[in-house]
């Protein structure tokens, strides 16, 4: 009895020492800047400091019109980026799952390869692509499809286009994992029981695939409304988000308070997404893993 105390006691030890680190990561680098953020978004009239009067006049101004239209903004941005994801990356992440082994790695790379590089100079190639002397235009004009070129750059669809191309994986991911996961036998135990094809995709690989279909969904729309370096360099000052927002109070008007404000927002609303997403299919974690 006493050796098993003991090691229970020596094992309590190593799990505390082993998690030290990480919990220490964890204040130091997460927990102690995000009550800055907080503490900051508090005060008024710059960074915070121990002794200045807190209030919430930051939180009310988030109800102005202007604040509210870039919320609208990005909320509709992160819609389409998110469904249009949706459809592209489902259809991928399935055939991906069921294909030949030997496919399946070489489509696998093609979905991680895009990591290997920058997300900023992939978007700085997609500008010299959509540029007015750039290669979408010069095929458009081979083909006889456009007379003069067509201004890309600048407009509400380069800006979507790109949020897709750069979020798209973050879809593909979880709908494969939750179609490779899945029994398949079901869907062949419909089909013959007379379903058709379309009705036993329905009836039973939707739902049974949901749970990824849901984890990409929160992957896709939070970040999408975070990404402010896409829509600067491809939609100049007509597309305005909340993380463009964000980084203008916080780099040229210099309103630390505001700024901090709508961080605050913005993680706050994200909590919230995930918590729903949570609550709806009751997954521990954005696998879609009961």
């Amino acid at each position: 009895m006493a050796r098993k105390n003991t090691l229970q006691a020596h094992e309590r030890r190593t799990r505390a020492l082993m998690t030290a680190p990480m919990a220490a990561f964890g204040v130091l680098l997460v927990a102690l800047p995000l009550i800055y953020v907080l503490c900051t978004s508090l005060v008024t009239g710059g960074k915070f400091q121990f002794g200045m009067p807190l209030t919430l006049a930051n939180y009310k101004a988030l109800l102005r019109e202007d604040y509210l239209k870039v919320f609208a903004n990005s909320l509709q941005l992160a819609f389409f980026t998110t469904v249009i994801s949706l459809l592209v990356g489902y259809p991928f992440g399935y055939c991906m799952a069921r294909a030949p082994r030997k496919w399946k790695a070489l489509l696998m790379m093609l979905v991680i390869i895009p990591f290997w590089t920058s997300a900023l100079v992939r978007i700085y190639g997609w500008k010299i692509l959509l540029q007015a002397n750039g290669p979408v235009n010069g095929v458009l004009r081979s083909l006889g499809l456009i007379q003069k070129n067509i201004k890309f750059l600048g407009s509400y669809g380069s800006v979507l286009l790109a949020m897709v191309y750069c979020l798209i994986s973050f879809m593909i991911l979880p709908c494969h994992n939750a179609v490779d996961k899945m029994d398949f036998t079901l869907v062949e135990a419909s089909r013959d029981l007379g379903a058709s094809p379309v009705r036993a995709f329905l009836t039973v690989t939707l739902p049974l695939t949901m749970p990824g279909i849901l984890a990409g969904c929160v992957l896709v729309f939070v970040p999408s409304m975070g990404l402010f370096f896409i829509s600067d360099l491809l939609g100049g000052a007509k597309t305005l988000l909340l993380g463009n927002l964000i980084k203008n109070e916080l780099m040229q008007a210099r309103n630390w308070p505001m700024g901090a404000t709508l961080s605050i927002a913005m993680l706050l609303f994200t909590f919230a997404f995930i918590l729903i997403y949570k609550k709806v299919t009751g997954a521990k974690n954005l696998g879609g893993i009961r």
